[in-house]
């Protein structure tokens, strides 16, 4: 693969297109907003000069990453992509309306994937007239930082789309997991119960939220806990998974809990906003 279109300028959208670029893809990043689009870009060549200047990277390696990018908000400059990643906010109908605009606009060959963390491929590849060359890719938070990648299957995900799409995350030095079409698929089925429940805990007074966090940073071995991690994830993005899950599988351990509502009700989505569960300062460092 050549050439990528990354829909959506956002966190996880930067990210991928991040890692693609280094991977020696060229990327075009799409947002409806171009001056989004422009931010995403530059926001890019920012982290990799700071990786250019801890040595974690050539310089001459910066500067091939930052010319395989640029920004575009129009679908017409997608024709020629061999693969578009969707990176666009947890709701369906938002994207089966994109991948509808992008079957019209890239080329019948191109492979058509979604970064979806919860919704259904099956769904999403019915908008289109190819649904045998759609995909789920679902890239972690950070993704450069995070090597794991979820390959989803939709009920006609073809097997040529599925080892390429696999190819493709190995080259971009992800390691990838296969899961089945099914809501939440592997990490989040089992991420949104804990994280819901943390939510419980400090909800009904259980401990507060540093003590929830610590007793599962070292009671339970995580790197982060389950609030600190929520915030980083993104509590919009957390209650519109949970909302997934417990309405697909109709099971009440996947319930949202009211302070996560609340929370997202408030505007507090975490380190984006610079208030979660924690507050933080405007490099995203919590503040004690």
């Amino acid at each position: 693969m050549k050439r990528m279109g990354v829909i959506g300028a956002g966190q996880m959208g930067s990210g991928i297109a991040q890692v693609a670029a280094r991977s020696g893809v060229d990327v075009i990043v799409l947002d409806l907003d171009r001056t989004l689009a422009e931010g995403a870009v530059e926001r890019i060549g920012t982290m990799l000069g700071k990786l250019a200047d801890k040595g974690k990277i050539s310089a001459q390696e910066r500067d091939q990453a930052r010319g395989r990018l640029r920004a575009e908000a129009e679908y017409s400059h997608l024709h020629d992509c061999d693969i578009v990643v969707e990176a666009a906010p947890e709701d369906q109908a938002l994207k089966r309306a994109i991948f509808a605009e992008l079957d019209r606009a890239t080329s019948p060959e191109a492979i058509l994937a979604s970064n979806t963390s919860s919704i259904s491929i099956t769904q999403i590849a019915a908008a289109t007239s190819r649904p045998e060359q759609v995909i789920g890719m679902h890239f972690m938070n950070p993704v450069p930082l995070m090597n794991l990648v979820e390959i989803v299957r939709g009920l006609a995900t073809s097997d040529a789309t599925y080892r390429a799409t696999c190819a493709l995350a190995e080259r971009m030095g992800k390691v990838a997991i296969t899961s089945r079409d099914v809501p939440g698929f592997i990490v989040n089925r089992v991420l949104i119960p804990l994280i819901t429940e943390a939510c419980f805990a400090l909800y009904e007074g259980l401990g507060t939220a540093e003590d929830i966090d610590t007793g599962c940073r070292l009671g339970l071995n995580h790197p982060m806990g389950p609030l600190e991690l929520a915030d980083l994830i993104g509590l919009d993005t957390c209650l519109a998974i949970a909302e997934v899950l417990h309405r697909e599988l109709g099971d009440d351990k996947y319930r949202p809990c009211p302070l996560l509502r609340q929370h997202v009700a408030a505007g507090w989505l975490g380190r984006k906003t610079g208030r979660g569960f924690y507050s933080y300062d405007e490099r995203g460092k919590k503040i004690v």
